[in-house]
């Protein structure tokens, strides 16, 4: 049952990346983003598929290496935020772009933890956790329309 979760999760992950990469097509830097999401959506379909992989090297090393861009992006972004942000972080375009990269570096980190020890227990809340929290962010976005009132046309016209 476990094993079955996790894989549901894992796929249920690639398509939040996928998604998020291909709301992508409107931003100023979309081939940049574009890339930080497709990466883990690979990474993850492979795991959804047969987690085993997870023991490969060049999917090791792939997902070591993107989850250290992302951190990387993370500091930077949060650096930007903190001297910059007026209110609510999920107003600036920063704020999200911030959130999407913890999710990959979370998601990636799960999965790379799984070839350890399969995922049970808290670990197999924490992924479920983690697997509902982007839908339940975007959700939250598509139904604030205050808060969409405030961002760039580039993201207005995707969703």
């Amino acid at each position: 049952m476990a094993g079955r979760l996790w894989r549901l999760c894992n796929l249920l992950m690639a398509a939040f990346f996928g998604l998020a990469a291909a709301v992508q097509v409107n931003d100023p830097d979309a081939g940049l983003w574009m890339v930080v999401y497709l990466v883990p959506a690979a990474l993850t379909l492979l795991v959804s598929i047969k987690p085993s992989v997870t023991d490969n090297g060049v999917w090791r090393s792939l997902c070591d290496l993107h989850s250290a861009g992302c951190v990387v992006g993370t500091v930077a972004l949060a650096c930007s935020l903190f001297a910059y942000s007026q209110g609510n972080i999920l107003h600036e375009e920063e704020g999200r772009e911030l959130f999407g990269l913890v999710i990959i570096t979370v998601w990636m980190g799960l999965c790379r933890s799984s070839t350890k020890s399969p995922l049970g227990g808290v670990r197999l809340i924490a992924a479920i956790v983690v697997t509902l929290f982007p839908f339940a962010l975007w959700l939250y976005i598509y139904v604030n329309k205050e808060m969409r009132a405030s961002w760039p046309t580039h993201c207005k016209t995707v969703i």
